[in-house]
């Protein structure tokens, strides 16, 4: 994919972990992701928001880490939640994948924070 470097930051805010994806997300970022959301639900915080707002592009990739992480947090009894709002291409691949109800979604990060 061609376009912005993805760039995974991970950040605390209160009682969450907010996880920002930046740029095009692809095989090759995934894996930044995934270490980002094993740290997390091991952390002992109860909530995880991955910011996806700043992604125009995810693959598949980062939703297999997603789903991944969604099992990790429920096993750690820890709640995720992705926030937008969503790009066009990200939303497309929650849709045409039929992933969508497998998490808890979010128009933000404030929102997120709260829902």
């Amino acid at each position: 994919m061609t376009g912005e470097e993805a760039v995974v930051t991970t950040t605390t805010d209160h009682d969450a972990t907010v996880i920002s994806l930046h740029g095009e997300v692809d095989e090759d970022g995934a894996p930044f992701l995934a270490r980002a959301l094993v740290r997390a639900a091991s952390a002992g915080l109860p909530r995880t928001v991955v910011d996806l707002s700043g992604a125009p592009f995810v693959d598949s990739s980062v939703l297999h880490a997603l789903l991944d992480a969604q099992r990790a947090h429920a096993a750690a009894g820890a709640l995720l939640v992705l926030a937008g709002p969503l790009h066009t291409a990200v939303r497309r691949l929650f849709e045409v994948t039929g992933s969508a109800p497998a998490f808890r979604m979010a128009d933000s990060v404030t929102t997120a924070m709260t829902c």
